[in-house]
């Protein structure tokens, strides 16, 4: 092997290049003490090139928050409501967003970086979060609050002998299927998780935009995952739909079977998926806004839907008050459930309302009244703020951190991007370019 000679010439460069990596190294050191963990102090900062390094210490964590909150909005399925109640809630939301923001188009979808939703309110989340031809989203939540009010009656269905013969399902998948078209849960402008409650494997069953862009077989048509979420077995019997390549087979049941209030699912979801979320590491870095939908008249149940709607609004209350306690201290800024009380009360004026006008009235009744948060050990107290003033302070907040991301220098958020190639062979191969988002 020969021997390898440097010239005067090559020492030169070599010297000159290691001078510029060094001065360029020093550089960004100076701007990681300075910015990533907050060294304001002349014995911590490096002010002298190039003769001292000074590397933060090994323990050293960036300050808290310094790469924001991640944004969660979760919608409950089951409730008196038919998921009215939500709408109603998410279309003040967009309004306060546009009011405050000053961008009279603000959507909802621009200012969560997850969602997830059961039953109605998966179809809620799919209707806001789903991306049109123009790039946007399909819906405003003031059109998406107006969908549901005019389809109902396809979507929430009652019991009843001639609703089971004529097969309420179908027209509930047709108006998917018109809604929805070809797009699928890759189509999704953010990631949102929709659960169903599998029969093949006898387990729960969440649709992930996470798991679409990353597995073979996991992907599914927008219009069959709002179809399996709202599935009501006691009518028309479960959902029968396969994933887009066909490899994945679900005999679907009402997400609400599954988990009604979805929150406990997204949060334990941003929490562990590193890949889209990589510096959220305990609930105080996170901002969580979940929607009920009304509870029912416990002495009105007559019928197995009723029952199976009752289970899941309690389930609800039980993830409100383990979230609840899960955030602590920070609970009363970081977490928001917007929720009915005295349900007797707003039972009966439920069950009276003959048509979808008399249901925003009550919707609107319901937000008119005083929140109500969850306290250890004690079950629930009211305060002194409404659902309404819940909701508007919450979106300042979240305009607070969309202002925050603009100055960001860590990303908040590292959003997933369909794969371009139409082959994918296995999920090793399948992780798609990252965007930032911040």
């Amino acid at each position: 092997m020969a021997a390898m000679s440097t010239s005067p010439m090559s020492l030169n460069m070599i010297d000159s290049n290691f001078q510029v990596d060094k001065l360029t190294y020093e550089i960004f050191s100076i701007l990681e003490n300075n910015f990533l963990f907050g060294y304001n102090d002349a014995e911590n900062r490096t002010n002298s090139l190039p003769n001292s390094v000074n590397f933060p210490p090994k323990d050293a964590k960036p300050p808290k928050n310094a790469a924001g909150k991640v944004r969660i909005l979760c919608i409950d399925g089951a409730g008196a409501t038919d998921g009215i109640l939500a709408a109603k809630s998410l279309a003040h939301l967009e309004a306060c967003l546009r009011r405050k923001s000053g961008d009279a188009n603000a959507r909802v979808a621009g200012f969560f970086d997850a969602a997830a939703g059961s039953g109605v309110g998966g179809v809620l989340a799919a209707l806001l979060f789903t991306r049109g031809k123009d790039g946007q989203p399909l819906f405003t939540a003031e059109e998406a609050l107006r969908f549901l009010t005019d389809n109902r009656r396809r979507i929430s269905r009652r019991p009843g002998f001639l609703r089971r013969v004529l097969r309420p399902a179908a027209k509930a998948e047709r108006l998917f299927r018109k809604t929805f078209g070809e797009c699928t849960l890759k189509d999704t402008v953010k990631p949102v998780l929709i659960p169903c409650y599998d029969l093949v494997t006898r387990a729960p069953f969440v649709f992930s935009r996470a798991d679409a862009l990353e597995m073979d077989g996991y992907d599914f048509m927008m219009r069959d995952v709002c179809a399996a979420t709202s599935a009501d077995p006691s009518l028309a019997g479960p959902t029968e739909m396969r994933s887009v390549d066909g490899r994945t087979r679900i005999l679907a049941v009402d997400g609400g079977v599954a988990m009604n209030n979805p929150t406990a699912a997204a949060i334990t979801h941003v929490l562990n998926n590193k890949h889209e979320f990589p510096f959220c590491n305990a609930v105080s870095d996170l901002l969580v806004l979940s929607l009920g939908n009304g509870e029912s008249d416990f002495n009105a149940v007559k019928s197995p839907s009723g029952f199976v709607r009752i289970a899941g609004e309690g389930a609800s209350d039980t993830v409100d008050q383990a979230v609840s306690m899960a955030f602590g201290e920070c609970r009363m800024s970081n977490y928001v459930r917007v929720q009915s009380n005295g349900i007797m009360a707003n039972a009966n004026k439920v069950k009276s309302c003959n048509t979808a006008s008399d249901l925003l009235a009550v919707s609107e009744e319901m937000l008119a009244q005083k929140n109500m948060e969850s306290v250890l050990f004690k079950g629930k107290k009211v305060v002194e703020n409404t659902n309404l003033d819940k909701i508007e302070l919450f979106a300042g907040e979240l305009i607070k951190e969309q202002e925050r991301r603009k100055n960001s220098i860590l990303p908040t958020v590292v959003f997933k991007n369909a794969s371009p190639s139409p082959s994918r062979t296995s999920s090793a191969t399948t992780l798609s370019t990252l965007s930032s988002s911040c």
